[in-house]
């Protein structure tokens, strides 16, 4: 892939020296205004906007000195992607002893599918009420008892067991209480759904267990991506999605049942699935085709354990066109989400050249499809172009604060690993304390592409300016919760992320420079980061300590 002379050029000049080990603001700033202008449409997957941008990160990294990491010893992974759209349903319904109680699709429901069917079709499959739909036996905890769920419509509360259980419940401290675990995240139930054969799978919503309101859930408008997978890896799963809140209150009473009363008894280590003898009929014709995209990737090679590897991560996609905003803008780009991490990784692979050669092989890996499900990093994680036993951690950088310096840098995940210890002590070196999320029961840590990585056992660190409110030093917590506000509530995933000569980069640049060195360290050393007693991920790491002795 070649890239035009004006990108050529941009990327040479970016690639010069700057100050030794120093994080540039202004080569960050170019590079945003470079991948969030006109010419990159947006990024958005398999279209032009993809082409131009895998060409720029190419020649970037062909500048910058580094070296192919892709699989055969190419610079990208191809990330086959597979997209559905629902239309409209000729059938979507409840049904009781033959009494049909007819559904709204967008308004008393919202599904979607990952099959490349024509039609989406579930016939009479029986609803069962599964609780949270929880299964982790290192806590004690199963909510399935046995159930057989297949070919069956399974029904999820959203959030974890414990998410508003009292002293006395069971379920009690058990996943973290308002810090959300994996088991909580929608993904896991419908996943957990598929496991166990389903046809179908419908969560419960309420806003405060999910973190958003019903306008959120639907918006995708019927849409869904997934990776393409073989017939036999195929999801069961004929349609998954949400019941709004008081339509679900209206099945279960239907049943003769209380979802209130249930809501307690699912914090319960006793309870079991409820079968609401009520079946559910869908018939819903399906558009779809495969598009074709892929993951940018390069290398340092390690000079001693080139085997063991530190891999840093950004996604490069955003959300392409769009309906105008009020400015005329159509191009929704993602200049912070995530120009910005993209950017903050040329600064890192910069100063890595500059230095002596380290020990372990560092990648820099420039995701796709991060918008569509974390699809690109989850490609990567399924196929390791580097065995995940051997991959010493995952950096990843997700949208940046963009108001200044900081007297603190936000933690995202709590409790879950050993890195979390070494970003308090590097961040002490800055004059900075940690501050946790503010919002841990949205699940942010389950949000963004170290994720993949995570959940097959990979110690991993996410920095994300919009996790909590930055004590900033101009201005304390409320000019950090101010930008806070302002981004999620105006610009985040809409066109208005672009670009201002208003940002100031000084606190994006103190946050890199933090994962520069956590990632130097490990690169340079032989210490093998780990998870913590608790976290739901230390089993899945422990299964290949041999291969780290």
């Amino acid at each position: 892939m070649t890239l035009r002379p004006a990108l050529l050029a941009a990327a040479t000049l970016l690639a010069a020296p700057a100050a030794a080990q120093d994080i540039s603001a202004a080569n960050l700033t170019e590079t945003v205004r470079t991948l969030a202008s006109d010419q990159f449409q947006g990024r958005a997957p398999g279209t032009v906007g993809e082409e131009r941008t895998v060409g720029y990160l190419i020649g970037r990294l062909q500048a910058l000195g580094l070296e192919p990491a892709g699989p055969g010893g190419g610079w990208t992974q191809p990330v086959p992607l597979l997209h559905t759209a629902l239309g409209t349903p000729t059938t979507l319904a409840f049904d009781r002893r033959g009494s049909a109680t007819p559904l709204r699709l967008g308004t008393d429901i919202y599904v979607s599918s990952q099959q490349p069917n024509d039609v989406a079709a579930i016939a009479g499959a029986p609803m069962v009420f599964v609780g949270y739909g929880v299964h982790a036996p290192e806590r004690g905890w199963d909510d399935f008892k046995g159930v057989d769920l297949k070919g069956k419509v399974a029904v999820f509360l959203v959030n974890d067991p414990d998410f508003v259980a009292t002293k006395g419940d069971d379920s009690f401290g058990k996943f973290g209480a308002r810090t959300m675990t994996y088991y909580g995240r929608w993904t896991y139930k419908f996943e957990e759904a598929a496991r166990r054969g389903a046809i179908g799978a419908l969560i419960v919503h309420d806003t405060d267990g999910a973190g958003y309101g019903w306008n959120v859930v639907k918006s995708p408008g019927g849409e869904n991506y997934s990776l393409v997978v073989p017939p036999e890896k195929r999801t069961s799963l004929a349609l998954q999605g949400w019941i709004a809140g008081d339509t679900a209150t209206k099945l279960f009473a239907d049943a003769g049942q209380n979802l209130a009363k249930l809501r307690v008894a699912a914090r319960r280590a006793d309870f079991r699935p409820v079968d609401l003898g009520t079946s559910f009929d869908a018939a819903i014709p399906v558009t779809h085709e495969v598009v074709q995209s892929q993951n940018v990737l390069a290398k340092i090679p390690g000079a001693k354990r080139p085997d063991e590897v530190v891999i840093y991560g950004a996604h490069w996609d955003a959300y392409g066109a769009g309906k105008p905003d009020e400015q005329g803008r159509i191009y929704r780009a993602g200049a912070n989400d995530d120009a910005l991490g993209v950017a903050g990784l040329f600064e890192m692979a910069r100063l890595f050249k500059a230095a002596p050669p380290p020990d372990r092989t560092i990648v820099f890996a420039f995701w796709t499809a991060e918008e569509r499900g974390l699809l690109g990093s989850e490609a990567y994680a399924e196929a390791p172009v580097y065995p995940l036993d051997k991959t010493v951690a995952n950096l990843v950088l997700d949208i940046l604060q963009t108001a200044g310096r900081a007297k603190d840098v936000i933690l995202v995940g709590k409790g879950q690993g050993s890195l979390e210890d070494d970003l308090a002590r590097v961040a002490a070196t800055q004059g900075r304390t940690v501050s946790v999320e503010s919002l841990p029961e949205r699940g942010l840590f389950f949000r963004a592409d170290h994720f993949s990585m995570a959940k097959r056992g990979v110690p991993v660190l996410l920095m994300m300016g919009i996790a909590g409110a930055s004590d900033l030093v101009n201005g304390g917590k409320a000019a950090g919760q101010a930008w806070v506000d302002a981004y999620t509530g105006k610009c985040y995933h809409q066109a208005c992320d672009a670009w201002d000569a208003s940002w100031n980069l000084n606190g994006a640049v103190q946050d890199i420079q933090i994962f520069y060195q956590i990632g130097d360290e490990l690169a340079r050393s032989a210490k093998w980061p780990q998870w913590k007693p608790d976290s739901e991920f230390k089993a899945i790491r422990d299964q290949s300590a041999a291969a780290r002795k």
